[in-house]
């Protein structure tokens, strides 16, 4: 744990002692928007028989046993060169990011310790306005009535800061054949307990084809004939769009009664175009030549997407006697259309060629535009959480906190599509609730059974009340013992019961012709039926996971901290979307599968499955730590100058000022040396294996049976100086296989290993030329590198040949991406 931290904890237990006990709120005695820190008293230095200690913990932190993975204060914060809270929590994923097999979304996010209504609220920000952020364990997300499968961020704001940003960026691949466009404006304001906030983007991105990446086509879709088009330059790999989208937030605290309120609207609108080919036609004249032909490249098929969607959110927070309540609702309106080209009738040239008065490889006469198709899909979706945190109960170790939640969930589904009958509409409604209770155990704060260290003891049980399934029970118990202070050890058990999704259950039969397919037990890629849509015979999953964790803050390096966790995931009637389609998934489902008298496959039916079971055993580990470097700035007139958040002893102002100083500066406590940072996170799958049914193998997705890796490292490092910085990011997935059959023609699939890093250059001018006012003050610029050593994932059957479908165009069509980003704070 950091200084600040220690020092907290120990006045808090000296106010423990000399104070009446007073039950607090589970907020951890949050701040209200806006509301200034009150001054500690001074120490007159005179002798006394006390030690005293001064103590600097933030209000607005999270009070809980787990200690926080990572803190990060306002230098550490710019070293990280983010635009804004989205980019930053983006930056922080290898910390941010759930190892323990079951990811729960995003994580939990917090502003001030009160939970928010939805990201949109303050995903704008920019990073400058943040004081602190906390990383916290996942079982701290029990406190806030959700379940333990996903950390939580607490982002702790500045009392005031005034900003507007201007932000426009340019990117493409280095090879070419596409580019995107960003441009981004937005206001910030925090002032009088108020926070508003207005932010503007828009997107654009051009069309990348198969052509221009070089890609190679089915045999059976190339035509032969001299003078037709080729297929490769109609088919889309990135598609062509634009987006806007305009988000307004307001939050506001109310001194007198405690209480705050958040309010978010967001209206976005996304265009889109790709192309699916050219028409063709199979022609065979009377003395039975064949020709295909492919035609139509001044109207070639196309699919026009565009969609509209209009979000709301409410937050409001307040205190109620000794607890404290938070209730948000969230709701979305997204209406999508999609016109897809239709194919024209071709049986008239193919009776022409029959009948020999159309020749196979000539001219091929106009058949005119058939029109489109019409596919309209509108989804509605609202969710709203009561949270009541509080400490009941005072036991000799501590205060128990309990944590009643209450919600409800609505999600609607409307569609139609024009070349069926078949109308879409799914309905769910879900009524849930728990409650959550800590209890202390033994307290070294509080002096009680303080030789074992602190321990303390989570239950939580819920039910789900679903409108199309029924009722889902769950329940979680979780142990957390610091046998010391640098180390927190965790034991949790969860039993969990899970339904299919709306659109597993529910979704409209489709049935799509001549896809491509790649087919194990043939070695070779196949146009095929595909059928997809729902399962209604889905039933409820029931997990049963346990985890073990350590995070241990190292003593001897300062601001580091190693993480190590053990979980064991096993899972009863698992619902599945249908897997990749080897031998042992044929075997298993074969009915699903059709082929023809030859072996050729034909058709392949994609609903979702149920395994009988899953398993998986993961272990992760995590490393992180941050510092300074180089000689500090002198103090100005000779005195010791205050030391800022994160160096130790009471934090003091920094170089910001009472509204949060020069937009596009360093944070505060910034005292002229460098910052660094890294993160590593390593995830290492000891078993994952499926079974479908009893009675019939096991597939082990790991060994042969699946394309999983059994190991993914991630990385995040850098470093910031003097307005300059550089981040480095980076990822590796392990090499794996897919097992191929004993039938002739059928071959193993080797994945060979992908490592990947990308690079960000940033520059604040202002900084860097020491510019107080003028057009470098605020003036941010960046590069960046993504992929920088062009990796690509090779796959290879076993004559080392790449399979059509598994090209490294089509793997990943973009490659090294460069870009070029100008921002600018005034």
């Amino acid at each position: 744990m950091n200084m600040r931290f220690l020092m907290s904890s120990c006045a808090c237990a000296a106010l423990a002692v000399s104070v009446p006990v007073l039950a607090q709120n589970g907020q951890g005695g949050v701040q209200p928007l806006g509301e200034q820190p009150e001054e500690e008293p001074g120490y007159d230095g005179s002798i006394i028989d006390e030690i005293v200690v001064t103590a600097d913990r933030l209000r607005g932190q999270v009070d809980t046993a787990q200690a926080p993975i990572v803190e990060l204060d306002e230098a550490d914060i710019s070293a990280y060169g983010a635009s804004s809270i989205a980019d930053l929590v983006e930056a922080l994923g290898t910390v941010t990011q759930s190892s323990r097999g079951r990811g729960g979304g995003q994580p939990v996010f917090l502003i001030n310790g009160i939970r928010v209504g939805s990201f949109r609220e303050f995903r704008s920000y920019p990073p400058e306005a943040i004081r602190k952020v906390e990383v916290l364990p996942e079982e701290v997300a029990q406190q806030y009535g959700f379940s333990p499968d996903r950390r939580v961020i607490n982002f702790i704001l500045k009392d005031n800061y005034s900003a507007v940003t201007a932000e426009a960026e340019y990117e493409q691949p280095d090879r070419g054949g596409f580019s995107r466009t960003e441009q981004e404006v937005t206001l910030l304001q925090i002032a009088n307990g108020a926070r508003i906030n207005v932010n503007l983007e828009v997107s654009d991105q051009s069309l990348l084809t198969e052509g221009e990446r070089g890609v190679e086509q089915t045999p059976s879709s190339v035509s032969l004939v001299a003078g037709d088009p080729a297929q490769a330059d109609f088919r889309s790999l990135v598609s062509d769009t634009f987006s806007f989208e305009g988000t307004a937030n307001y939050a506001r605290s109310f001194a007198g009664s405690g209480a705050s309120l958040g309010l978010n609207g967001t209206y976005e609108r996304n265009e889109s175009r790709s192309l699916s080919g050219l028409n063709s036609v199979v022609l065979t004249d009377p003395l039975g030549n064949v020709a295909l032909r492919t035609f139509g490249a001044d109207n070639p098929l196309e699919q026009r997407t565009s969609s509209d969607t209009g979000s709301a959110s409410i937050s409001y927070n307040r205190p109620v006697g000794a607890f404290q309540l938070t209730a948000t609702a969230d709701a979305g309106l997204t209406n999508s259309t999609s016109q897809i080209d239709l194919r024209p009738d071709t049986s008239g040239l193919v009776q022409d060629a029959a009948d020999g008065s159309l020749a196979i490889d000539g001219p091929l006469p106009g058949l005119g535009d058939p029109g489109f198709a019409l596919v309209t899909t509108n989804t509605k979706s609202a969710s709203s959480k009561a949270t009541l945190q509080g400490a009941a109960l005072l036991l000799p170790a501590g205060e128990v906190n309990l944590t009643f939640d209450l919600g409800y969930n609505w999600n609607d589904i409307q569609g139609a599509d024009s070349r069926t009958d078949i109308a879409t509409d799914l309905t769910r409604g879900n009524l849930n609730g728990g409650v959550n209770v800590s209890i202390p155990v033994t307290s070294t704060r509080d002096d009680f059974l303080a030789a074992v260290g602190d321990v303390s003891l989570n239950f939580a049980g819920g039910f789900d009340r679903l409108s199309d399934f029924g009722t889902l029970y769950d329940w979680t118990a979780s142990l957390t013992w610091a046998p010391f202070e640098q180390l927190d050890l965790t034991a949790t058990y969860v039993n969990r019961e899970s339904p299919p999704s709306l659109s597993q259950l529910g979704s409209p039969e489709v049935v799509t012709f001549n896809v491509s397919t790649y087919d194990f037990v043939q070695n070779e890629t196949v146009l095929a039926t595909i059928t997809s849509g729902g399962n209604p015979f889905l039933i409820a999953e029931t997990q049963k996971d346990w985890t073990f964790s350590a995070n241990w803050k190292v003593p001897f390096i300062e601001n580091t901290n190693v993480e190590a966790s053990y979980s064991r995931n096993r899972s009863d009637d698992v619902s599945s979307a249908f897997p990749t389609l080897t031998s042992e998934i044929e075997a298993a489902f074969p009915d699903r599968i059709t082929r023809d008298v030859d072996g050729t496959l034909l058709a392949v039916d994609r609903r979702p499955v149920t395994y009988s079971q899953t398993f998986l055993d993961r272990l992760a580990l995590g490393l992180s730590l941050r510092g300074s470097f180089g000689e500090p700035r002198a103090p100005v007139g000779g005195a010791e100058g205050e030391r800022g958040p994160g160096a130790g002893g009471r934090g003091g102002r920094g170089g910001r000022g009472g509204r949060g100083g020069p937009p596009g500066m360093p944070g505060g406590g910034d005292d002229g040396r460098g910052r660094f940072f890294v993160s590593l996170n390593l995830t290492l799958d000891l078993r994952n294996e499926i079974l479908i049914a009893p009675g019939v193998p096991v597939i082990d997705l790991i060994g042969g049976g699946g394309a999983v890796s059994r190991n993914n490292t991630r990385f995040e490092a850098g470093m910031f100086r003097g307005g300059l910085g550089l981040r480095l990011s980076g990822s590796y997935l392990g090499p794996t296989r897919i097992d191929g059959s004993d039938a002739l023609g059928s071959s193993d699939l080797e994945f060979g290993g992908l490592a990947k890093v990308d690079l960000r250059f940033f520059a604040d001018l202002g900084t860097y030329f020491k510019k107080e006012d003028g057009l470098l003050k605020g003036l941010r610029v960046s590069l960046r590198a993504d992929n920088v050593f062009d990796g690509a994932r090779r796959v290879t059957d076993e004559d080392g040949n790449v399979p059509l479908n598994y090209q490294p165009a089509l793997i990943d069509p973009v490659g090294r991406y460069v870009g070029i980003d100008v921002r600018k704070m005034f």
